[in-house]
């Protein structure tokens, strides 16, 4: 959250509740939505830590508000991460430990995890098809973002086959 909020003030300075509502139009419905609370308060460690800085406006019908918008350190912290890769195998899968642990513990059935796992995965790609047929279909970036967590499920899917198939 807290980069994604400095690559939205890059674009010019801006209040809490419209960061959130551009987050939500750029990312669809299938994306959690954030929690305007929890942008208020990245927004302030944010502002601790010199990546923005806020100030407040006066509003004659309406309470203060407060305006943030991006420093050169925050610039800087930007810049940064898109220069830097994602390196984020998943080694540490908490199915894949339940998996591993079953036939020790005794505990569950390597199969009937699989299985139960398996029709999760399908209902949440059901799920996210229905997301995308309800999306607008100019938003581009949500539709490629359902379309890239559809591929992940399908990998994982063919994982679980693998699984499967050298369990049984």
């Amino acid at each position: 959250m807290r980069l994604a909020l400095l690559a939205l003030l890059a674009r010019g300075a801006a209040h809490g509740y419209e960061l959130k509502q551009e987050l939500e139009q750029l990312l669809g419905s299938a994306y959690p939505q954030p929690n305007v609370g929890q942008i208020y308060v990245t927004l302030g460690r944010l502002e601790k830590s010199a990546l923005i800085e806020g100030e407040e406006i006066e509003q004659s019908d309406r309470p203060n508000k407060k305006i943030y918008r991006l420093t050169d350190a925050g610039r800087e912290a930007l810049h940064a991460w898109y220069e830097d890769v994602a390196d984020e195998p998943r080694v540490r899968d908490e199915f894949f430990m339940k998996l591993a642990l079953a036939s020790r513990t005794g505990l569950a059935d390597h199969i009937n995890l699989i299985n139960k796992q398996r029709r999760q995965y399908l209902t949440t790609m059901r799920n996210l098809s229905k997301l995308a047929a309800a999306e607008t279909p100019d938003n581009r970036i949500a539709h490629l973002l359902i379309e890239g967590a559809v591929l992940h499920l399908q990998a994982d899917l063919d994982w679980l086959e693998r699984c499967q198939e050298v369990l049984e």
